[in-house]
């Protein structure tokens, strides 16, 4: 259920005009579009007539807001806002003129909706090598979280976390192979990090510690609690959790990445300079300097 105000409510059916049971300029047939092309969904299902109510296009709206998700409704308003207000501006007989302070408001009712049960560093989830399918995994994962269907995207955000920690591996010269576990892969990355000092505190290390036992259970929930085989699927809650933590991982992990970096490009750096300052040229090599610079000199006077 959207968590949609009383008073959030009224402010929509306003600037949507859905007095007399209308919402906006839409016919049946527009208004059954509408919904299939921007979340998918099927407006005129049973489940959107409410007892007592009229299958009007405003009561199946409100039962809309009352049965779907926070994101699922903000997707829909956000295209029903724009679409209303692109109609308005052109001018269409019969309606009330376009207004921007209504209109304004109906947006922050939306941006509240996506604010609430947001997953935090969802955007940490963005492939860390250019293959394809790696890809197409992330930008499926985001459509899952866009949707708020976390639910169904746990089998696939373990497969992300298993390709990213396998990147990670192989870059940092780590000893695994496609059948390494991803608890085993966090593992190994975890003690590179020890190994090489780029950790600071020791707390962080524990915390890294304790995701590669989170890391552990995830491939249970993978197996049994996912859409990776038939199973019951683990609430949305719980998966929110789920996702919540890896988002997080990925994204101190990324911030570790570019710590490392920046060493590397340091100490290439610092290399190169004490290549330079080691190789002092030979005799030859000043004398031959010179008689160049002595030529060119010449050349310069005789206008050449």
């Amino acid at each position: 259920m959207a968590n949609i105000k009383t008073t959030e409510k009224t402010i929509l059916g306003k600037f949507l005009e859905m007095n007399g049971g209308y919402v906006c300029d839409f016919s049946n047939n527009s208004f059954a579009k509408f919904f299939t092309e921007t979340v998918g969904l099927d407006i005129y299902n049973d489940k959107y007539l409410r007892e007592n109510y009229t299958g009007s296009k405003a009561n199946r709206l409100k039962a809309f807001w009352e049965l779907e998700s926070n994101q699922i409704v903000a997707n829909l308003l956000n295209e029903i806002l724009d679409y209303w207000k692109s109609q308005l501006t052109i001018g269409i007989d019969g309606y009330n003129p376009f207004n921007l302070v209504l209109y304004d408001e109906c947006k922050k009712i939306v941006k509240r909706l996506e604010s609430e049960y947001q997953i935090n560093d969802a955007n940490a989830l963005i492939p860390n090598s250019p293959e394809e399918s790696f890809s197409l995994l992330a930008k499926s994962i985001q459509e899952s979280i866009k949707k708020n269907e976390l639910e169904q995207a746990l089998d696939r955000l373990h497969t992300f976390v298993v390709k990213y920690l396998r990147v990670l591996c192989a870059k940092r010269s780590l000893s695994c192979n496609k059948d390494t576990p991803v608890n085993a892969l966090m593992g190994l990355y975890t003690k590179y990090l020890r190994d090489n000092e780029i950790i600071e505190s020791e707390m962080s290390i524990q915390i890294l510690g304790s995701s590669i036992k989170v890391l552990e259970k995830f491939n249970s929930v993978r197996n049994n609690q996912s859409l990776a085989h038939d199973n019951q699927i683990l609430n949305k809650e719980e998966s929110s959790l789920i996702f919540s933590h890896i988002c997080s991982m990925i994204q101190f992990i990324k911030s570790v990445e570019n710590k490392i970096e920046e060493i590397e490009k340091k100490e290439k750096q610092k290399n190169i300079k004490h290549k330079f300052m080691d190789d002092e040229p030979t005799e030859e090599e000043i004398d031959a300097a010179g008689d160049a610079w002595i030529q060119m000199q010449i050349d310069i006077a005789l206008g050449k």
